[in-house]
């Protein structure tokens, strides 16, 4: 059917005569020929905490007056919008937009979109839905600091703190103004305070972090005492 705005009408003639008539409701819908996402005025990485817009485009679609537009974050729905033009019955083109935000977490986060004609309880079900392709987002960040200020360690562990950044950064420790190499094996001279330097794409960062590094003894006393108390207790029954 290519008659988009079809309004079938009903008669009845009585012998007595005069007529009566009824209006029968037509929705000729047409489903999205296609449903792209992307970034406006914007290709390639972004930065971290500025503000980007997804554009979703709707290709001849009708009636647009029941289109149903939602924007994903993978499994995620970030909104829902509908058309401003509710009255063409003819095919058209819609371009739907939603400002983000994204942070580190986004990185690598898949943003698409979906169009869907809600036509009623009466209309097909499940309602037409066509999906866009989905657009990976590379989100530049960091350096962050991934363990605590005071990092404590056992002694015989290996010494390390993670620093994250895309790109990745290139980090150096130091202590009292010296470039170290950090421990495989933590002794007890280890402990102390560092300076860790990041230098990423963003800039650079100083992390200060205090290592505390545990000895044994604390653990193999409390053993001792648990063990002690057990056989008094063994005894006393």
């Amino acid at each position: 059917m290519t008659e988009w705005s079809i309004s079938p009408t009903c008669f009845a003639v009585l012998e007595q005569g005069g007529q009566c008539y009824i209006h029968l409701p037509v929705i000729v819908y047409k489903p999205p020929d296609s449903v792209s996402i992307s970034f406006v005025n914007h290709t390639g990485p972004m930065f971290e905490g500025r503000e980007y817009t997804l554009q979703c485009s709707v290709l001849d679609v009708a009636p647009v007056g029941d289109l149903t537009v939602t924007f994903y974050k993978g499994q995620t729905a970030l909104g829902q919008q509908q058309a401003n033009n509710n009255t063409e019955k003819k095919p058209v083109t819609e371009i739907f937009t939603l400002n983000i935000t994204p942070r580190k977490e986004d990185d690598g986060a898949q943003f698409w979109c979906e169009a869907k004609l809600e036509l009623g309880t009466e209309g097909p079900q499940p309602p037409p839905l066509v999906m866009s392709q989905k657009l990976s987002a590379a989100v530049l960040f960091g350096p962050q600091l991934m363990c605590p200020t005071k990092l404590q360690v056992k002694e015989g562990e290996s010494l390390s703190c993670e620093v994250r950044g895309n790109p990745k950064p290139s980090v150096t420790w130091s202590r009292e103004g010296q470039v170290v190499d950090l421990p495989t094996h933590s002794s007890r001279e280890h402990a102390g305070k560092y300076t860790i330097c990041a230098i990423g794409l963003l800039g650079q960062k100083n992390f200060t972090v205090e290592v505390e590094v545990l000895t044994g003894s604390g653990t193999t006393n409390s053993c001792n005492r648990l063990f002690l108390l057990a056989f008094l207790l063994i005894n006393w029954l």
